[in-house]
């Protein structure tokens, strides 16, 4: 296996997903070490206190690029409050999918305004809203699919922020939040994760 940047991600992700498939688990031990790991991967959302999400954002590895550690750890955060990961979807995967997801449920005008918001969002602002956003999705079970979100936060927060793949994400998100859902994912069921790693 290589050591790209991206195989770095999707290890990271993976590692993720088994923390929410040991949050599951009938394993009372397990479950009580994952609820401890989530509750420490939150503090990536606090300013100065990522340091204490970094002992279990950098377990299994960490990036290359500084930028990309504050972007693991935003992800790391934000997977703590909804640990609900969209697994392998056909088809649309981004976060703008979801939040279509969301608005087919609700039928809502605040979702869309909601994608409004964070497509106008400069690298600053977007964390905040982003945290809003996943506990709208947490709070009505819309999983995430946190591989792509990462892949797409890198672009988002990187040094490239104002460029054209930046807009390019912008882009696939408004246009996949009016994609109608596929018939053979079922709008509400997540596919879990296979290992645990």
């Amino acid at each position: 296996m290589s050591d790209s940047p991206r195989d770095r991600r999707r290890v990271y992700v993976k590692h993720l997903r088994g923390l929410e498939k040991a949050l599951r688990s009938e394993n009372r031990s397990a479950a009580a070490e994952a609820r401890r790991s989530l509750a420490r991967l939150r503090y990536g959302l606090v300013e100065g206190k990522q340091p204490q999400a970094s002992v279990v954002a950098f377990r299994r590895g960490q990036p290359q690029d500084p930028t990309e550690e504050k972007v693991w750890l935003l992800l790391g955060g934000l997977f703590a409050l909804h640990p609900l990961n969209w697994a392998n979807p056909p088809g649309p995967r981004s976060l703008g999918s979801s939040l279509g997801r969301l608005q087919k449920k609700l039928g809502s005008p605040r979702v869309e305004r909601r994608l409004s918001a964070l497509l106008a969002m400069d690298r600053d602002s977007l964390p905040h809203h982003l945290r809003q956003t996943i506990q709208l999705l947490s709070s009505h079970d819309v999983p995430v699919h946190y591989e792509q979100l990462l892949d797409d936060l890198v672009v988002l927060l990187g040094r490239n922020h104002r460029g054209d793949l930046a807009s390019d994400v912008r882009l696939r998100w408004a246009r996949e939040y009016h994609m109608p859902v596929s018939a053979e994912t079922p709008q509400d069921s997540p596919d879990l994760p296979e290992t645990t790693e």
